[in-house]
């Protein structure tokens, strides 16, 4: 989906899980060298493949192209075709513990009117070419009704699904099915509530934290028990559009991005509770628990929309304001 504003945060990823021993590095940012790449609306770091990222744009640019991208370079190293599927509305990407790609066909330009969206499958390849797949299609509704969402996030334990509605208000956190089924409808559970206009949603590599972000702010869970618990308001930078987060490979960084030919992908560094337990130094380290109920959930407090600490401030609250104003007025993106 489209709404061009100056100056705000992107479209991006969705964390992939370590499916074993922990990855000891983490990420660093990268722009998007392919012209053809000018709306990524998603990006999955790739399981079979060290430092590369999975990427598509949005609706109307080559809505069933998948990128592989060389997260250091930022140059594509291989296309997927999906074929077979419509892409109508492709909103995010996730890499499963079963090391294949789901793709959220996910997007409701109408505003929650499309009685059914689409997650559709492959195997990630195991060499990095050009090539068609013919992906598996799983049909998706919600048990109380249709609604536009851009977050989909793959656990890395569990394997299990879960999409997070888009609405100014808030919305929810929807799981899917245990296994899905590629007959029949997979009807989407509301399973907890979301204080955020969520543009995009991504687990850490472990399981353990849950990250959702809205254009100008995001929230850290604690995923305790299939269950998210708040934590506190992450720090998000302001960008073109703010649709996409994702965790680094080591779970200590999240990775934001922005739509836009060359858009550039920015690292935050997580610390204190914000960071998933996988990659937590000793207690009583700087980046060790702060306090015995530090996984009871804090909340930081504050609008979450402001995107917490000091990134936002003097003229930089100026720009955030007049932007919030110019998505408040043309929300419904083409």
């Amino acid at each position: 989906m489209r709404t061009w504003v100056a100056g705000v945060g992107a479209g991006l990823v969705l964390a992939a899980g370590t499916g074993g021993a922990a990855v000891a590095e983490d990420a660093e940012g990268f722009a998007f060298a392919d012209e053809r790449i000018t709306e990524s609306s998603g990006l999955a770091p790739s399981r079979a493949h060290e430092g590369v990222y999975w990427t598509h744009n949005d609706s109307g640019y080559d809505p069933t192209l998948l990128y592989a991208v060389d997260g250091r370079t930022g140059r594509t190293v291989a296309t997927v075709t999906l074929a077979g599927v419509e892409g109508r509305d492709l909103e995010a990407v996730s890499v499963g513990p079963d090391g294949a790609v789901y793709v959220g066909d996910i997007g409701d330009n109408l505003g929650g009117t499309w009685p059914e969206v689409w997650i559709y499958r492959f195997p990630e390849p195991a060499r990095l070419a050009d090539t068609t797949v013919e992906p598996e299609r799983f049909t998706v509704r919600y048990a109380d009704g249709a609604r536009d969402a851009e977050s989909l996030a793959v656990h890395p334990v569990t394997g299990r699904v879960y999409i997070v509605g888009k609405n100014e208000d808030g919305d929810g956190l929807y799981a899917g099915p245990t296994e899905l089924s590629a007959s029949g409808v997979n009807t989407f559970e509301r399973v907890a509530e979301i204080d955020l206009w969520a543009t995009d949603a991504a687990f850490s590599p472990d399981g353990t934290r849950l990250a959702v972000r809205s254009y100008f702010g995001g929230i850290m869970y604690a995923w305790e028990d299939g269950a998210p618990q708040r934590l506190s308001r992450l720090r998000v930078p302001i960008q073109q559009q703010g649709e996409g987060v994702a965790f680094g490979p080591g779970g200590r960084t999240l990775l934001f991005g922005s739509e836009g030919a060359g858009s550039e992908v920015r690292v935050e560094e997580l610390s204190g509770d914000l960071l998933p337990l996988d990659a937590r130094e000793e207690p009583g380290s700087p980046d060790g628990p702060s306090s015995p109920d530090a996984e009871a959930g804090a909340d930081g407090g504050g609008d979450d929309e402001s995107g917490g600490g000091p990134l936002l401030g003097g003229a930089a609250v100026a720009i955030a304001v007049a932007l919030w104003a110019a998505l408040r007025g043309g929300r419904r993106k083409d």
